[in-house]
């Protein structure tokens, strides 16, 4: 009869097809020149005219500071 009370037989298959997939990827990365080729960086040149905002008014002055009385 099997012995059907061991559970290790699916969670080793598991780990091996990981690895399995692993090792697949990083040959495939190795192989491809060592990494994913990046596009060609493009260049953008952005003039705009905006008009300068209006000037800010002076802030209040405040009071002067009375002294406390003794």
């Amino acid at each position: 009869m099997a012995d059907t009370e061991t559970r290790a037989t699916p969670w080793l298959a598991f780990l091996v097809g990981g690895l399995l997939v692993a090792v697949i990827v990083i040959g495939l990365v190795m192989y491809s020149g060592g990494g994913v080729s990046a596009p060609e960086p493009k260049s953008v040149d952005i003039n705009l005219n905006v008009p300068k905002p209006p000037a800010l008014p002076d802030t209040p002055k405040l009071p002067d500071v009375v002294p406390a009385p003794k």
